[in-house]
């Protein structure tokens, strides 16, 4: 059975945009849960899709961007990441964040990864890549980022996840994909 198959067990009763801003919008929906009792469930939109990259040279080493991330109240080292435009190629935004938060291009790209964030709170969709045959210029970052860029081999970023000291969802799921293909040989 395909997951179009299946059908949707929640009813609408009403919907209210309760807020709204150029990248996010939150709607609280009155709605009868799948058994039929009355209740709310609030859900946030995201006006961007969500773009990852794991940059990797031949040398298997890659490079990790370092930032505060203000809803969380601390610093986080993750893969260049970022949002494209819902009428953009998410390859197109991807190239742009990694040129922006690295000076990175690349010749090689290869989607690993689709996946939404939070979705029992938010249609948050993201695309993954890993970036490969890498040249090198300077970084072009955004006014809002105040950015430190880390060279380092990808056993090590592997363990950093391990160790449970990267958080970052896209972060974390790149990096434990990207293992699994040089464990069967497609990386």
């Amino acid at each position: 059975m395909k997951l179009t198959d299946y059908k949707n067990p929640w009813t609408t009763l009403t919907s209210e945009k309760v807020y709204d801003s150029p990248w996010v919008s939150l709607t609280k929906h009155d709605v009868l849960n799948p058994h039929g009792n009355p209740g709310t469930y609030s859900v946030v939109h995201f006006k961007n899709i969500a773009i990852g990259i794991l940059p990797l040279d031949e040398d298997y080493n890659t490079w990790i961007v370092g930032q505060y991330r203000y809803p969380i109240n601390q610093y986080s080292w993750e893969i260049p990441e970022g949002g494209g435009k819902l009428d953009v190629p998410p390859l197109d935004s991807a190239k742009r964040e990694l040129l922006e938060e690295t000076g990175i291009t690349a010749t090689r790209w290869t989607k690993v990864q689709e996946m939404h964030l939070s979705n029992s709170a938010s249609d948050e969709f993201c695309v993954l890549y890993i970036a490969q045959g890498l040249s090198f210029g300077e970084s072009e970052p955004e006014d809002v980022e105040e950015l430190e860029l880390r060279k380092l081999p990808f056993d090590e970023l592997y363990r950093m996840v391990e160790k449970g000291e990267i958080t970052d969802s896209l972060t974390v799921t790149i990096v434990l994909k990207a293992k699994l293909m040089m464990l069967e040989g497609k990386l």
